[in-house]
């Protein structure tokens, strides 16, 4: 019985469930806490805390259908999308799981009994494979199951030993395949023909009951537990009675939306697969908070979204499209999840501006690729092309890559990686000093860090640094201090170094900067006015922190946690920490986002940071295992390193981070919160400034300030001061209207009287002046009244003003093949230290040397004589 994609889904779900397995909703596609994935690719990624024993639900056995991505990292199937069946970039991996429960006969069994009775699978299409030495497994499909031992194949590869590490729980795998028939190519799993497509793997059966050692040795786990997958996508295939799951009713609907918006009939072409494979992936990975950027996961989701752009361009599609997808997406898949109806807009926003900003360079981009390709000699694209198509027009190598495939080319990505560790090494070698520090310095010491509770402290001098060598003692110049114990705070987390003042030998110097190498804080101060004092390693000095720049530090900091709650709820989600700096004077924030903000939203923001500063919460600082952490709904972002505590900052329930700075002791302190600008940085990353505390208020003052003196300029109060203003401007624009119009009428009459100074050579009018108060943006105009004036001759005009010449030659149409107005002009720019040019009957030129401008406008009757004899 055919069935649609949706219903397999659900029927695979309701039967689980009927097994006593809790149906689980699907996760992000962004793990959470496993920082070791890019994305999750599998359905066990949610429960691996599970398997590995430190995490305890409330269930034994679970089912789901979870959405995967595999396009980046270790597993990246983007480059095969378009060319094979079932490669995709997103897919549903169905699964059911036991954690401890039951193990390999009915996990078996269950697998059995849901292809060969619920889905009504001929028995004798299917074969299975097991681990080459799991007698078990062999003896249960052959007795229990009764698959005949012919179709039961042993495999001693790793595709049959599933492990989650070099180390950890693993187990012997065994997989379910489908017989699409002898009139397809290929051969059973083992065989040399293993590749081709009639026999399909739909299930795969992990029986994770080892724990391997460091040495290799694996000792039985006390529960041993399963984790299955079965492809959704395949199996409709199979249920639908095709071969390719782009031939499914899911894709099949996709591709014939996508045909119609790109303009084309042909529905297999290969590109209306890509895009109706790109389009999940992108809405599902917007829909999970990653917003297109040059990094991490938002540049996976960049290359995805430009290679589909290229391909809707190459089908024909003349503006952007790919957006338009998002409804049909939303029809065949909402249901399953409705997250994606929910944040329908917001992908719609997304896709639309990153195919935008795209598009603007896709064409040039793509004409320089298709003019290379024709000139190479080889089929080997040159790594340094592909660069600069990446750098220069935004394709990621693998989009340069699937271009240069179609005409039979291959590219050099040796070269290509050669080109880009160039430019990191550029980038790198612009980095401020104390960002090299660690480069630099190589220290073995550890400092105890006190400035949370105290401002000012005795300590002991373990180590001197000049010029980045170690030193017992110093006496002048920039040395680097290392202490044992110190309230200084170290840059980190965006939060400035601490300064202040270290005594010692009855001296006191300023430490000017307050860096972390390691486990140590390295100081650094100037000794150059201690000339009679030597500082020693050993010496036990006085260290006190800048009081009143620590205050106004914590005030921007925890405004900063702040800041970044309030752009979650009002921008949403998507948003994430991409940079910050937090010094005495601002804050400077950097987050995701694909569009500018209004002011409206800024306003928003700003009112609702403000808010919760008025609400005086109590900060609550607490150390807390970093799984804890996260489970107390604190954010951690992706790719910082945590140690294994964690100092949790918590602002009513309004703000919870993993910070290791400084903060107030309520939000009330930061006073108030003022945005000062907001703008973007880069593609999908933007920009707030903001001030706190007195520096916002006197900002505030000052805009007062200004208001009122333009109030009294404007002879208006404060409160009319709108309105007076609409209505200056109204009345300048008035008066500029009746300007340019007498303008135009003295413009008028002193065209008529220039033309009678005109002179005839041979037979041509020649109209030379050099103008006296007249600007220099009435030129045209005035060239133009002494056309008409003239009917027919050659004119020009020189004007000097501001110690600049400026130069408008013009020749009537009837005269432009005798006399070119441009190289007329381009001789006159010569003489005045300019340059210039233009069209036939009209140019302009501009010079710096206005002592030559009469010798030049004099040598114009002389030139055009010469030129008319030629």
């Amino acid at each position: 019985m055919t069935r649609s994609t949706a219903q397999i889904r659900r029927a695979f779900l309701d039967f689980f469930a009927s097994k006593q397995h809790q149906e689980v909703a699907t996760s992000s596609l962004v793990p959470v806490d496993d920082p070791t994935l890019l994305f999750t690719n599998a359905g066990m990624n949610q429960f691996k805390d599970v398997f590995l024993g430190t995490e305890q639900r409330n269930y034994t056995r679970a089912t789901s259908s979870q959405r995967c991505v595999r396009a980046g990292g270790k597993h990246n199937d983007l480059e095969n999308v378009g060319y094979t069946a079932r490669h995709h970039t997103f897919f549903e991996m169905l699964g059911n799981f036991s954690f401890g429960d039951y193990f390999k006969q009915q996990a078996i069994q269950y697998a059995w009994d849901f292809l060969t009775i619920e889905l009504g699978l001929a028995k004798e299409k299917l074969l299975v494979t097991v681990y080459h030495d799991d007698d078990e497994a062999f003896d249960i499909w052959e007795k229990q199951i009764g698959v005949p031992k012919d179709r039961i194949i042993r495999i001693a590869t790793s595709d049959n030993f599933w492990s989650m590490g070099d180390t950890g729980p693993c187990g012997p795998c065994s997989e379910i395949f489908y017989d699409h028939g002898e009139h397809i190519w290929g051969g059973p799993p083992g065989s040399p023909d293993e590749d081709g497509d009639r026999f399909i793997e739909i299930w795969n059966l992990v029986f994770m009951q080892y724990n391997r050692q460091a040495n290799g040795d694996m000792l039985a786990l006390p529960k041993p537990s399963i984790d299955t997958g079965m492809g959704l996508e395949r199996v409709s295939a199979i249920m639908q009675n095709v071969h390719s799951n782009y031939e499914i009713d899911l894709f099949q609907a996709l591709i014939k939306a996508a045909a119609v918006i790109v303009g084309t009939s042909d529905l297999e072409d290969k590109s209306l697969r890509v895009i109706a494979d790109h389009i999940r992936s992108c809405s599902f990975l917007i829909c999970d908070g990653v917003i297109p950027s040059n990094e991490g996961r938002g540049y996976v989701l960049r290359r995805i979204i430009r290679r589909a752009v290229r391909h809707g361009n190459k089908l024909g599609a003349k503006d952007v499209f790919f957006y338009k997808l998002v409804d049909e997406l939303v029809n065949q898949m909402a249901h399953a999840f409705p997250e994606l109806a929910q944040q329908q807009l917001m992908i719609v926003k997304v896709l639309k501006a990153e195919e935008e900003q795209f598009s603007a360079t896709l064409e040039r981009g793509m004409g320089i690729l298709n003019d290379s390709l024709a000139k190479l000699t080889t089929k080997v694209v040159p790594g340094e092309l592909v660069f600069k198509l990446y750098d220069t027009f935004g394709f990621p190598a693998d989009l340069t890559n699937d271009v240069a495939r179609e005409q039979d080319f291959t590219i050099d990505e040796a070269g290509f990686n050669l080109s880009m560790q160039a430019q990191k090494a550029l980038a790198q070698s612009a980095s401020k000093f104390s960002a090299d520090y660690n480069n630099i310095i190589k220290l073995d010491h550890e400092t105890m860090f006190t400035g949370y509770g105290e401002l000012s402290a005795s300590a002991t001098v373990t180590a001197l640094l000049v010029d980045q060598v170690s030193v017992q003692e110093a006496a002048s110049g920039d040395v680097l201090v290392v202490l044992d114990t110190t309230p200084f705070y170290a840059e980190s987390g965006g939060q400035t170094g601490d300064t202040g003042t270290l005594g010692f030998a009855n001296v006191s110097v300023n430490i000017l900067d307050t860096q972390k190498v390691g486990t140590a804080f390295v100081h650094k101060v100037s000794l150059k006015d201690s000339v009679d004092s030597t500082l020693k390693v050993g010496d036990t000095v006085m260290v006190t922190v800048d009081y009143a720049r620590r205050e106004a530090i914590k005030l921007n900091h925890s405004a900063t946690h702040l800041l970044h709650a309030a752009l979650r709820n009002i921008l949403g989600e998507h948003v994430t920490q991409k940079g910050s700096l937090v010094d005495a004077d601002k804050l400077r924030f950097d987050f995701s986002h694909f569009e500018g903000i209004s002011v409206t939203k800024v306003v928003a923001i700003e009112n609702s940071v403000n808010q919760q500063i008025r609400a005086n919460h109590a900060l609550s600082t607490k150390l807390m295992e970093l799984e804890q952490a996260k489970q107390a709904g604190a954010m951690a972002l992706f790719g910082e390193k945590y140690d294994d505590e964690v100092r949790v900052v918590q602002m009513g329930d309004f703000s919870t981070e993993l910070c290791g700075g400084t903060h107030v002791g309520r939000t009330g302190d930061i006073g108030l919160f003022r945005i000062v600008s907001e703008g973007g940085i880069s593609s999908g990353v933007r920009r707030i400034e903001a001030i706190t505390g007195q520096a916002a208020l006197d900002y505030l003052h000052s805009d007062a300030d200004s208001l009122f003196t333009i109030a009294g300029l404007l002879k208006s109060d404060k409160a009319s001061l709108v309105k007076k203003t609409q209505q200056v401007l109204a009345q300048l624009k008035q008066s500029d209207k009746e300007l340019n119009q007498l303008k135009q009428q003295l413009s008028g009459q002193k065209s008529k009287d220039l033309v009678k100074s005109s002179v005839s050579v041979k037979g041509i009018n020649l109209l030379v002046n050099k103008l006296e108060n007249t600007d220099s943006t009435s030129l045209r105009s005035m060239m133009d009244d002494l056309k008409v004036q003239m009917k027919s001759g050659v004119i020009v005009l020189g004007l000097q003003a501001d110690g600049k010449v400026n130069i408008i030659a013009g020749v009537t149409k009837d005269l432009t093949k005798q006399v070119h107005a441009g190289k007329l002009v381009s001789f006159l720019a010569q003489q005045v230290g300019g340059k210039g040019g233009g069209r036939p009957d009209m140019a302009q030129a501009g010079g710096t040397q206005v002592e030559a401008l009469d010798s030049a406008l004099a040598s114009v009757e002389a030139w055009l004589r010469d030129n008319l004899d030629n």
